[in-house]
């Protein structure tokens, strides 16, 4: 379970849970996490099950294959504690950030090593490190001895004071620098003008309209949901409308318990942890029309969510997810819901060029250079690829660039000493669309070895 000059699943966690004490972030949290963020990573390689289950006690595949579906979300951006770490200035970020990359490349010794996992571990342990602000040194990944080798400063990130909170206007600049999203930029910088306003009519004692913060964001799988709701979350802390600036990021399966009357004490809890900031919900109608149409579980879960929203309104904000139809379903099912959500901002599907930019922009956080006869090969994978309800935008960017990681791996199994050029360039032929064609985004491959899942199982975007 230790791949050769690697480290082990288990020391890497022994590792994170050390920080994880520093930082004042509860054992248990931090575990869980970890591990499913090694479960996610390493879902595709063969045996992989067993390994994780071996420092997981008491747990089996269908428990690795439950945390691989919780740990997706983190496979191409920072975690939950380490995003809470972030919006604290805590001094552990960077520590943090650079024990979830120990992790990542630990999850290459799980099972049998495969390309797919060399890539998944890069691409997830730079997302950990630039969220952080820990400068990455080197992403050096082999079959023999799949790593993602980072080293972060500065080393005496705990005697410096807590770094200053970022304001608005740093913010605002950081989403006017992403990819595309026009009309999303607009609304978002709209949304803050309004709430600005009403906060300093407040302050100077005139009257002002209650003006809901809750958002509704629509779009397919991969335009930025999630990417916009961090920042908008900074946001709305920077503007002193929110205590923390937490993300929480959930789907039903984190919503819903197992038998009624369960289900309320797991949403509130949920809701619990996200006061202070913003609760993300993706695939929110899941909760109120699934496949079987709508059951008690949701209409409990969604109630329960209503009456947290009201409770603790000064200090919450709930921002749900998911296709623009469903979505108007699932806010016409409950008046609660239709008097909170007044605001919807639509994400459209990325173009070619922005496509483009988004894998030379994971390409580059990740320390790897994409040549020109490779985004030729991306542009050409790109112009084949069907463009319906389940292309992944943003998401098949980052697939295809995982895979690419893993070929430029096997590409220089043979190389005994690589220079530094040919250990950053992905080239043409490391970039087919064969992956990306029989590969459905962020499922298991090896999901036929897990049991059927229960009916309360979601995934995320």
């Amino acid at each position: 379970m230790s791949s050769a000059g690697g480290t082990s699943l288990q020391d890497a966690l022994t590792g994170l849970l050390t920080v994880a004490a520093r930082a004042g972030v509860a054992e248990n949290v931090a575990r869980a996490e970890a591990l499913s963020l090694a479960a996610a990573l390493a879902e595709s390689a063969p045996g992989a099950p067993a390994d994780w289950a071996a420092v997981t006690p008491g747990a089996g595949t269908q428990d690795f294959f439950d945390s691989a579906v919780r740990g997706r979300r983190w496979r191409g951006a920072p975690t939950a504690v380490l995003t809470d770490l972030v919006a604290q200035g805590s001094a552990e970020k960077i520590p943090y950030a650079e024990a979830l990359a120990e992790v990542a490349s630990a999850a290459c010794s799980l099972g049998e090593p495969t390309m797919r996992v060399i890539g998944n571990a890069s691409v997830a342990a730079a997302a950990q490190l630039q969220a952080a602000g820990a400068r990455l040194q080197q992403v050096a990944a082999t079959p023999t001895a799949p790593t993602a080798a980072v080293e972060a400063k500065p080393a005496v990130e705990e005697e410096k004071p807590a770094v200053p909170e970022r304001t608005v206007e740093e913010l605002l600049a950081e989403l006017d620098d992403l990819t595309g999203l026009a009309k999303v930029k607009r609304e978002v910088h709209r949304q803050v003008a309004v709430l600005r306003v009403e906060k300093l009519r407040v302050e100077a004692g005139l009257k002002s309209p209650t003006i809901t913060r809750h958002l509704v964001f629509t779009g397919n799988p991969g335009t930025g949901k999630t990417t916009v709701a961090r920042l908008v979350s900074g946001i709305y802390k920077a503007l002193g409308l929110l205590s923390k600036g937490q993300l929480i990021e959930v789907d039903r399966s984190e919503l819903v318990a197992g038998y009624l009357g369960q289900t309320a004490t797991k949403t509130a809890e949920v809701v619990a942890s996200a006061v202070g900031g913003v609760l993300f919900i993706d695939e929110a109608y899941s909760l109120t029309a699934g496949e079987l149409g709508a059951d008690q579980y949701g209409r409990e879960a969604v109630d329960t969510l209503v009456k947290e929203m009201e409770d603790r309104r000064d200090d919450l904000v709930v921002i749900v997810a998911g296709y623009p139809e469903p979505m108007e379903d699932f806010i016409a099912a409950n008046p609660g819901l239709a008097s909170r959500f007044r605001t919807t901002i639509g994400f459209e599907d990325y173009t070619d060029d922005e496509l483009t930019d988004i894998l030379t922009g994971l390409a580059e956080g990740a320390d790897y250079e994409l040549t020109p006869e490779a985004l030729d090969q991306f542009k050409v994978v790109l112009a084949s690829t069907r463009r319906d309800r389940s292309f992944g935008n943003g998401r098949f960017a980052r697939n295809m660039l995982e895979a690419a990681i893993g070929r430029h791996a096997w590409r220089l199994r043979d190389v005994t000493a690589p220079t530094t050029e040919q250990l950053r360039q992905i080239v043409a032929e490391d970039l087919t669309d064969e992956e990306a064609k029989t590969v459905v985004p962020d499922e298991p491959v090896a999901a036929e070895l897990a049991p059927e899942p229960g009916p309360e199982q979601g995934e995320t975007a």
